[in-house]
């Protein structure tokens, strides 16, 4: 797969800092469907610090794979893309593959799936540092393929940011 220049040149910065630093990443996405871990495993030599990443789009996979609590996921004033959602997914993937830091990403990419307060473009991200596990949530705007992209963008800022 080809990443554009930029997002191509982020992904090796991490991998870098991460090298730098010791330490062993992982992700955990839904929305993403899986384009953080490519844009990582695209540059040669990320084996050294990207332990892996799992790509959880239902329910039951985030339930059963990476242990994000049925009472999250199937509260319907929680649920999927929330903040914690997010932390869950990311401790969880953080267990799971015995990674130092983790960012998770769940949202809506669109163009349906919208909710009351949380409109298409919603993506919540978590963050596994050594220190704990944060949440944030940002709006993208435009097509589907503009906030996964976005969401792959700040994922790989989130995890620049801790590792630099």
């Amino acid at each position: 797969m080809a990443f554009s220049a930029d997002i191509a040149s982020r992904a090796e910065e991490v991998l870098a800092a991460a090298r730098g630093r010791g330490m062993r990443l992982a992700c955990a996405e839904s929305c993403t469907g899986g384009l953080v871990a490519a844009a990582l495993t695209e540059i040669p030599g990320s084996s050294d610090t990207f332990a892996g990443g799992v790509v959880s789009y239902m329910l039951d996979v985030k339930e059963h794979v990476l242990g994000v609590p049925g009472t999250i996921l199937y509260n319907p004033s929680i649920g999927a893309v929330s903040p914690e959602c997010a932390r869950a997914m990311a401790d969880g993937v953080a267990e799971l593959l015995s990674a130092d830091v983790a960012v998770s990403v769940t949202g809506i990419a669109g163009p349906g799936g919208e909710e009351p307060g949380k409109p298409v473009g919603t993506v919540w991200f978590g963050l596994r540092t050594p220190g704990g596990t944060t949440a944030h949530v940002q709006c993208f705007p435009g097509t589907r393929s503009d906030v996964r992209e976005q969401a792959l963008v700040h994922a790989l800022d989130l995890l620049y940011g801790v590792c630099a």
